[in-house]
């Protein structure tokens, strides 16, 4: 290692984007040559490896960002990997002495941001850590008494409360040299697009990857959609929602910059509502970071007694969209459609899993994890156990979501479920959203029964959620 440093290294992980990125901005500062990296390191993440469709984002999001660091007069170097190896043979390879990156409240990357850190040092260099992708630190919002929040209301008033507050964005760097001839692999070898088959294929019909995409549709939804998103929200027959989940998930687009844009508008419900929204996002972040084990382990220790029951067959027909119940199929077919579920047909379909199926919140998980393109540690662990009731906030034992009321409520015309599930797309909409309620001579065919009795699985689960409720609920459950 030269005794001063040629050049440093940025390593680029989930913010793959070039404004407000303050590990890019700090080594662009240090005016040496920059060499931006980016490691596919599966071995490090373990069961939490990217998922299917996620590897579809990532494969275009880094697309993307490669042609921004070009128009930046830089390139992005790719390695697959062991990060602990990777980057401090790079340092050694080029002369660099820092390493400057985002960190992440995922507990498999803090374990490798401690090893990456003692391999620099051993190398004689140094691993610079700098927020990107939340908008505070982790440790920076915290009760009177020093310790992390478990309920959300008084964790987003201290947000909105925090002194000071996120930064205003930076900007996209200027123009920058980079280390001549480091070797890199070729983004195709590795295999991050589905092939046979191509389960993939409709998404770009929905989404473009990317921080140019993610700015454009942050602006899109500001201008048109954000005014009625208070009451519009929760309709899955509306494209009510930002559609910013994907691109926060792979930072295209830094929470900051949503912040302040967001901020900007006048004082409204939509406006509050939707940083309210962004704040469900800190908050599931401020949980891992405190609770890192929420992926795996109910973070009420009463729930480790929870009477869970193994229905493979009925796990199977709620991953296919084969339960019978139009709501929840329609959802789950969205997803595979689209990469992506409705917020409010998410809490359904985890609901009518973890309730009236009795089924573990974990298998639910990891279902979204492989078939999400927003599939986000957190923001996953933290809603898969809200909805189960053993999670911080949690919904009370009692509220079992009732698929048919919620689809009357939130899709009233069936427009939802005649788009997901066209085999009843032929039916009135007074009978739509429970078809096993026709006369036998005038449900669809090819469609399946009901695979549980809503009545009998709410039974079941009040007395299975009695047996081990903690507190969270009342002790009379009031009528569905």
């Amino acid at each position: 290692m030269p005794n001063r440093p040629s050049a440093t290294i940025v390593w680029f992980r989930n913010d793959l984007r070039l404004e407000d990125h303050a590990a890019l901005s700090a080594a662009v500062a240090t005016g040496l040559p920059v060499a931006p990296i980016y490691v596919l390191d599966d071995a490090a993440a373990g069961p939490w490896r990217l998922g299917g469709a996620a590897r579809w984002w990532l494969h275009h999001s880094l697309t993307a960002l490669q042609t921004g660091l070009e128009a930046l007069g830089a390139g992005l170097i790719l390695r697959r990997g062991s990060a602990a190896d990777i980057l401090p043979a790079l340092a050694r390879e080029i002369g660099a002495t820092e390493v400057f990156t985002g960190g992440s409240a995922e507990p498999w990357a803090r374990q490798l941001d401690r090893l990456v850190a003692q391999r620099l040092e051993d190398a004689g260099s140094r691993m610079r850590r700098m927020r990107t992708t939340t908008l505070f630190a982790p440790d920076a919002i915290r009760t009177r008494a020093g310790g992390p929040y478990g309920v959300f209301t008084p964790f987003a008033r201290a947000c909105l409360e925090h002194r000071p507050g996120p930064p205003p964005p930076l900007p996209i760097p200027e123009r920058f040299s980079c280390p001549a001839a480091i070797e890199s692999d070729r983004l195709a070898d590795w295999g991050l697009l589905p092939t046979a088959p191509d389960w993939a294929q409709a998404f770009p019909n929905h989404w473009t990857p990317g921080e140019a995409a993610a700015r454009t549709r942050l602006q899109a939804f500001l201008d048109t959609g954000v005014t009625d998103y208070a009451a519009a929200r929760d309709r899955l027959d509306l494209p009510a929602t930002s559609g910013l989940s994907p691109h926060l998930r792979f930072g295209e687009i830094s929470p900051a910059r949503i912040w302040h844009a967001a901020r900007a508008l006048p004082v409204g419900n939509g406006r509050d509502t939707f940083v309210k929204e962004l704040l469900w996002r800190e908050f599931s972040h401020h949980l891992l970071w405190s609770n890192p084990d929420i992926p795996e382990l109910p973070l009420r220790p009463s729930f480790a007694q929870m009477p869970w029951r193994r229905d493979e067959s009925a796990l199977r027909a709620w991953q296919r969209g084969q339960t019978g119940i139009p709501v929840v199929d329609a959802a789950i077919r969205q997803l595979w459609q689209t990469g992506w579920m409705h917020n409010r047909a998410r809490m359904i379909v985890a609901s009518l899993l973890t309730k009236h199926l009795l089924i573990p919140w974990q298998d639910g998980e990891a279902w979204f994890w492989d078939t999400l393109l927003d599939a986000d540690l957190a923001s996953n662990a933290a809603s898969w156990q809200w909805v189960a009731g053993s999670g911080a906030d949690a919904a009370p034992f009692f509220r079992i979501f009732n698929p048919v009321t919620q689809g009357k409520k939130f899709d009233p015309d069936g427009a939802y479920v005649r788009r997901f599930v066209p085999e009843l797309a032929h039916l009135d909409t007074a009978d739509i959203h429970a078809p096993w309620e026709l006369p036998a001579h005038r449900r669809p065919r090819g469609y399946p029964a009901p695979i549980v009795d809503l009545a009998t699985g709410r039974a079941r689960a009040l007395a299975a959620y009695a047996a081990v409720k903690d507190g969270t609920g009342a002790e009379s459950p009031p009528p569905d």
